[in-house]
């Protein structure tokens, strides 16, 4: 089944860490041949929420908010790589995720979270899986906490330990099992 994840990362850091584990997951994604975009806040630099796609008057939308929605209405998961910030996700993170709604209806997501520490943001990653089910993109059980992510890749996401490579085929086997078995149910219909 032809798939295409988007994944989201939710950092706009000078020194940001975090982009070489999105950059890893998109690589991943590509050597197992799925077609995979990753939507930096940096590039995108959507504004604090004010208005949300869905309010914008027709014709009015910001074209960087368009080519996002565009992004995720194609898509049939999300990988959302967060860091952790005083216990929680980053702003430009939850400031990404709420510009959007419908897009993510009944398609899964999957947690990758990461810190400078030995704690890998798994706090962060909690309060996302919360804001993930409320979007309706339900997480996957399985969460991919990288610890020290500032040692763990290479500046174009090349993971400098195997254990990555290793842990990573099981995590993205369980995604796209969720990915696979929720296009299928969408084909048929969704209950709203």
């Amino acid at each position: 089944m032809d798939l295409n994840i988007a994944i989201l990362y939710g950092s706009v850091r000078s020194d940001r860490q975090g982009i070489k584990a999105a950059k890893f997951f998109l690589s991943k994604l590509k050597d197992r041949q799925i077609q995979a975009t990753l939507i930096d806040p940096l590039e995108m630099n959507l504004p604090f929420l004010d208005k949300m796609y869905k309010e914008y008057p027709e014709g009015e939308v910001p074209a960087k908010m368009e080519a996002i929605s565009e992004i995720l209405k194609q898509a049939d998961g999300f990988i959302i790589v967060t860091g952790e910030y005083n216990h929680s996700i980053p702003p430009v993170l939850k400031n990404l995720l709420d510009h959007f709604q419908s897009e993510y209806f009944f398609k899964p997501s999957a947690i990758v979270s990461y810190s400078a520490g030995n704690y890998a943001g798994v706090r962060a990653a909690v309060h996302l899986r919360a804001i993930l089910g409320e979007l309706g993109t339900p997480s996957i059980s399985s969460m991919f906490p990288i610890a020290q992510v500032q040692n763990s890749f290479d500046e174009n996401g090349n993971a400098l330990d195997s254990f990555y490579d290793e842990r990573s085929n099981r995590f993205l086997n369980e995604f796209i099992w969720y990915t696979e078995a929720l296009k299928s149910a969408r084909i048929k219909g969704v209950p709203y």
